[in-house]
This record gives structure tokens, C-alpha cells and sequence, in this order.
């Protein structure tokens, strides 16, 4: 198959889980091809042309590090072909974590996936439904209550301060808008730097408020799912353990300095799964990472969830033949059915 990967800036691209699945998926014989999210051209009426970088046979097929070094080298050149040309485009992109100077580079990726989706291009995750996901802490408040710590979403100080009264005067603030374990505060009894926190985290936008999980000190599962179901391979499960980096520390972004470690299966964790799944399969959700701690999911990652490269580290296996497999019994579904099925029914059939 031919496979484009949506990138935010190439150069800064670092070995994780967008680089195992490309790796894969040239390793696995496909025409692979590498893209900026600025990449898009845009013509009314015909298909898009987008610069890329094509994975040439020849490539060594070394190590993750080796293997991206030589897709970032200048020796390595930038062409421009037809969007037509392609059978999936795969947006790993991660708008949430733009700097303000790439503003443009939020929206962008996804609305110009959605116009390479409506020329008949098997886009994952959905077009769509990535777009109505995009603020993924809201798309998170449209799960089931049961499975949830206590939260509210404001742009109001007394509202925050209110709900840090009535939920033990021990919350997490963390802004609507953002990932990787960025700007999140613990607020505890004695409220220290309450006020410089809120005015930060306000001036930038809406602010989410969760009960603290004291489950946490022990840190989060990284559930992955695929199709609406934990990802598995040879008898593994895509469940991995993020242990925070210190004692101090209630955050275990594997990006902060998080271990990780192989997660076991809990009842909690298959009930949580339960719930959300079929929502994500309805709504054309092919690769989601769930953060669970406990009984209770704390937060979502629609947009481009990670965790693939830390698998093999912690005993697992790599999970990104799986993936790619799947995209390929896709491709394959959409050819037999003649291209009668929808994207997004496409997007999470097995």
C-alpha cells in the first residue's frame, strides 16, 4: 500500500511511536511517505499535492535512531506528489503541542485531511472525527460519569476555588488545551501558589479542575486501543505502566521522565475499555491511548497518542505490526467493497 505519515516538523521528530509504525510499515514492504503538516497545497476541484519525503528501498533498515537520522538527512530530497496517489494518510500530528508561533499548524492538519478523506484517501484516525475531538479533555466529558474523577472546566477562580473546597482541598489544574504534562499543578490543603497558578493557567484559556487520585503516586496505565479494543499481540495486551519519576512527582509523562514498566489487566481497566470503546468505534476512532489510574480514567489522547516505543523495553512486544496489519486489512476491505464503505467505518474495522 502506499502510506503517507502527517507530521508535525520532521527535525524535531524524535524515535517514538509515529517513527516505530513507519519503520514498520517500509519494513513491511509498503511505499511509505513522510510529511510536514505544512505540507498541504491546496486547488479547488483537484486532488491536493503534498511535499514529502518518500522512503526509499534502498534505506538501511537499522536501528529506530539510525533509521529516522537518514529520513531527516538533506541527502534524502523533498518532492511533490498528487494526494490521489495515495491509499492512507495516517495524521500523527499532535496540534495540542504547537508553540504559539505555529498557530496556523493547530487547525490545519486536520482540515486539510478532511478534504484528502472526501477525494476517497483512507484517513486515520477519522478526519471527522478527530476534529470533533480536538479539544481532547472536552471530548473526554462526553464518556461516562461512572468511569471519571470529579472535574469541572472554567475560566472562573471562584469556581476552581469552590470545587477545590468540596473535593478534600486536593485538585489538579491543568489547562483545557494541552499534553504531554504540561502546565499541571497540584493544589493541595494548603494551597500554595494558588493565585500565581490560576492567573497563569487562566490567561491562556479555560482551565480543567480534577479530583486528585491518590492511586496516582503510583502512577498511570497507558491503555492503547485499536478498533476500539486493548491492542494485542502473541498474547499481549498494549497495557503499559507509567511510574512517576520521583516521589514528589504526581506526573508520569514517560516525556518528563516517567519508567515505564508492563501493565497488568484489572477488571477496572476492562470495564473502562467497555464503555469507551464502542463510543470510539462509532465515531471512527482507529488509535487512542486511555490514561487510567485505579478505577478511573483520568484523560483521552485521540490526536496522536504514544507508547509503542517504549514496549519492547518493558517486556512487550512490538505492538506496531498489529497496527500496521490492521491499516492493511483496511485497504484492503475498502478495494473488496468497492469503496462503499464510509471512512470511518473503515477507521475501526478489524
Amino acid at each position: 500500500m502506499k502510506i503517507c505519515f502527517v507530521l508535525s516538523d520532521l527535525n524535531k521528530e524524535y524515535v517514538g511511536t509515529s517513527s516505530a509504525m513507519l519503520k514498520k510499515a517500509f519494513e513491511r514492504d509498503h511505499t511509505v511517505y513522510i510529511m510536514e503538516v505544512g505540507g498541504f497545497n491546496f486547488v479547488h476541484g483537484s486532488p491536493l499535492d503534498i511535499r514529502c519525503k518518500k522512503i526509499p528501498k534502498s534505506l538501511k533498515d537499522e536501528t529506530h535512531s539510525d533509521f529516522l537520522d537518514q529520513i531527516k538527512s538533506d541527502k534524502l530530497e523533498w518532492e511533490t506528489i498528487s494526494s490521489d496517489e495515495l491509499e492512507v494518510l495516517f495524521v500523527r500530528n499532535n496540534p495540542t503541542e504547537e508553540p504559539a508561533h505555529r498557530k496556523w499548524a493547530e487547525h490545519s492538519g486536520l482540515a486539510f485531511a478532511r478534504a484528502i478523506q472526501q477525494q476517497g484517501v483512507l484517513v486515520l484516525n477519522d478526519a471527522n472525527a478527530m476534529a470533533h475531538s480536538f479539544i481532547d479533555k472536552m471530548y473526554f466529558e462526553e464518556l461516562p460519569k461512572a468511569i471519571k474523577p470529579k472535574s469541572v472546566i472554567t475560566r472562573d477562580k471562584q469556581v476552581i476555588l469552590d470545587f477545590w473546597k468540596d473535593t478534600n482541598k486536593k485538585i489538579v489544574l491543568k489547562p483545557l488545551e494541552g499534553s504531554g504534562g504540561q502546565d499541571i499543578y497540584l493544589i493541595g490543603k494548603e494551597k500554595a501558589n494558588f493565585e500565581q497558578i490560576t492567573d497563569a493557567l487562566l490567561h491562556k484559556g479555560y482551565v480543567i479542575a480534577q479530583e486528585f487520585l491518590p492511586g496516582v503516586s503510583k502512577g498511570d496505565v497507558r491503555v492503547l486501543l485499536m478498533n476500539g479494543k486493548i491492542l494485542e499481540q502473541d498474547g499481549e495486551l498494549g497495557l503499559i505502566r507509567r511510574i512517576n519519576s520521583d516521589a514528589d512527582e504526581f506526573r508520569s509523562n514517560l516525556a518528563l521522565g516517567g519508567r515505564a514498566e508492563k501493565a497488568e489487566l484489572t477488571p477496572e481497566i476492562e470495564r473502562i475499555v467497555e464503555l469507551t470503546g464502542p463510543k470510539l468505534i462509532r465515531d471512527g476512532f482507529f488509535f487512542v491511548g486511555l490514561d487510567v489510574v485505579d478505577d478511573k480514567l483520568i484523560e483521552i489522547n485521540c490526536m496522536s497518542p504514544g507508547g509503542l516505543a517504549y514496549t519492547e523495553d518493558t517486556g512487550l512486544p512490538d505492538f506496531s505490526e498489529t497496527v500496521i496489519e490492521s491499516i492493511e486489512r483496511k485497504v484492503e476491505y475498502k478495494q473488496l467493497n468497492k469503496n462503499e464503505l464510509s471512512n470511518k467505518e473503515l477507521a475501526t474495522m478489524d
